[in-house]
């Protein structure tokens, strides 16, 4: 969940619509692109999709947008060795949460300390903080219908189907 795996650039062509050299800032999720696809298709987004078009703000309109988002890894072990973890991003801060053979808390000041160098969880300065973005954390997992328990549903799965 680090900023460098986390941030991905997209590229998007439509003169129609997008000006060129448009900059969008909203954080934008993979799960976003297929309901965009369908809004620019002119198709009906399926109430059930998870994302958001973010056809408006790439048009350069100003609409409501999400305050944070919500980012969830399951493949530990697997090829990148990454231990299991869950967080969630703000503009300014970063909350993770390593899970299953370990319980540890990660969190950042994203404007501070952009390389993510140094984690504040459990610094009292950042007490009400962290108390944000937990709740925070717990409503989106509520929101995405993800919880500890299909976690290990998931992971099962997964290691049924490998072998």
């Amino acid at each position: 969940m680090y900023e460098p795996s986390l941030s991905t650039p997209l590229l998007v062509r439509y003169p129609k619509e997008i000006k060129a050299g448009t900059e969008v800032m909203e954080m934008v999720l993979n799960l976003d692109h297929a309901p965009t696809i369908l809004d620019f298709a002119g198709v009906d987004i399926p109430e059930d999709m998870q994302g958001k078009s973010w056809r408006a703000i790439a048009s350069g309109k100003s609409v409501p947008w999400r305050d944070a988002i919500y980012y969830h890894y399951y493949e530990y072990p697997g090829p990148h060795n990454v231990k299991r973890h869950y967080g969630v991003r703000t503009d300014r801060y970063k909350l993770i949460h390593f899970y299953h053979d370990v319980d540890e808390w990660e969190m950042y000041d994203l404007k501070l300390d952009p390389q993510e160098m140094n984690s504040i969880y459990d610094k009292p300065e950042y007490a009400e903080v962290q108390k944000m973005l937990q709740k925070r954390l717990a409503e989106l997992r509520l929101q995405y219908g993800d919880s500890d328990e299909l976690s290990q549903q998931f992971i099962n799965q997964s290691i049924s189907n490998n072998n």
